[in-house]
This record gives structure tokens, sequence and C-alpha cells, in this order.
């Protein structure tokens, strides 16, 4: 069902993945024109395809006739297996790590060359953490995203290198052979740090979620504040990633 549109070779169904995919956690609410520029879809296409979506419950449209995902939307991808049976073993653990620490506590999984962010639990009193549920985490500036990487097939490493490693702070790894070093280091010892790499004033702790055969289901990681905490949160976290490893094995 091709049409005048930017890829005019493009499905049904690519174009409604192309709407859908317009959304971020940057940009989770947008207008009929915005997604329309976003997709490279005409106003009238991205009418329709939007009036679909919105019938199914893929899209809700808000007060200020604009969109954002719908719930129908969010529940079915809570059906995803690898979501549910790692959240559903993490998360009293993950309660217990915040019960105990009152910071940010993060699960997430690989999502190409990202980290994707499945649960967390944090309150008022933790860390300034922009980071909520869906969003997406560098690999190289985070502890989470560090596990993922260390744990990971070489050609991983090589995806995010030759993509760029971008510096969100002074004190990111954007050098490839440091990287490389740091990441020995992190399957070395079992856990991965942080320390202002992705945000000043926020430094991280993760430990990898594997099953027996040493297969990455994941990684759980805590931010916090000072690092000198850090040492002492890196046997918590261990600990809980290993007991969460036990479970989903």
């Amino acid at each position: 069902m091709a049409g005048n549109t930017g890829s005019p070779g493009a499905s049904l169904a690519g174009r409604l993945f192309a709407v859908l995919g317009s959304f971020t956690m940057a940009r989770p609410d947008l207008s009929l024109t915005e997604i329309a520029r976003a997709t490279g879809l005409p106003i009238s296409t991205t009418r329709r395809l939007i009036g679909e979506l919105v019938a199914w419950g893929a899209l809700e449209r808000t007060p200020e006739d604009r969109y954002r995902i719908g719930m129908r939307l969010w529940a079915v991808g809570t059906l995803a297996p690898q979501r549910r049976g790692l959240s559903d073993s993490a998360l009293p653990y993950m309660n217990d790590l915040f019960l105990a620490t009152r910071e940010a506590v993060q699960l997430v999984v690989l999502d190409g060359t990202e980290a994707l962010c499945v649960e967390k639990v944090s309150g008022t009193t933790a860390v300034r953490n922009e980071t909520q549920v869906g969003g997406r985490l560098p690999l190289h500036a985070t502890a989470v995203g560090k596990c993922l990487l260390a744990w990971s097939p070489p050609d991983l490493l090589a995806q995010v290198i030759e993509g760029g490693l971008d510096r969100r702070t002074m004190y990111t790894i954007t050098e490839p052979g440091r990287l490389h070093r740091h990441l020995r280091q992190v399957r070395a010892r079992g856990v991965a740090y942080s320390r202002e790499e992705m945000t000043l004033g926020a430094v991280s702790v993760a430990a990898p979620i594997l099953t027996g055969q040493g297969r990455l289901h994941g990684a759980l990681g805590i931010v916090v504040r000072s690092a000198k905490r850090l040492d002492n949160l890196a046997a918590a976290v261990l600990t809980s990633s290993v007991t969460i490893s036990r479970q989903i094995a």
C-alpha cells in the first residue's frame, strides 16, 4: 500500500510502526504535524493512521489535541517474555535495595546498542535521575550499560565504538582502547562502576544478571550521590543480581 510518502515502498504496517516510532522519552506527546514531520508522511495519511491507532488503543488523544502512547500498547509490551520473567524475579530484590539505601535502583536489558530500562524503584530522596521505565541509556557511560557490554559478544562493543563514544561529561570514557581495558576490569571483578560519566553528581554500580550457562539477561544497578558508598553497595548489588540470576536460570 504505497503512497506519496518519504518511503514510497512502505507497507501499511511499516507506516504504522513509523508513527509509533516517532514517540520517544524526550518527545512523549506529539501533534499531528510533528508526527507527520517525523515520519515523512503526508498530513492526510498521518491523520488516518493516527485515527486507526487511537481506535485500537495504541495512541491516546489529549485535551490539547496532541497524541501519546496508549495504555493498550503498554499492556501488550508488558507481555514480552524476557521482561515479564526478569521483572517478576527482580522486583522483590530491587525493593529491598531501595528500602535499604533509599536510592534509585534500575533494571535494564540490551536493546540494540543501548540499555533499555524495564524497571525502576526510586523515591523523593534518591539522587536526581531522569531515566524512567522505557528510557534508554548509553552502554559506555553507565554502570548498567558497561555490564551489558562486558558480558556481550565482542561485536557489540565494535558497533558501539563505530557509532561513536559520546562524551556525556568530562569523565566519560571516549577512547576505544581505554574502554576495552575498562571492560576487562569489569569482567574480572564482576561489577561495573560509573563515576559521574553519565551525569555530574551521580555515581553508580551495577552487576550483570546471567544464567548458569553465562547467558546475559540484563543488569541491575543503583545510582547514588557519593562515590564513598559505592564499594559498600557493590556487594549488595552483586548479591541481588546473583540471586535474581538463580531465579530465572
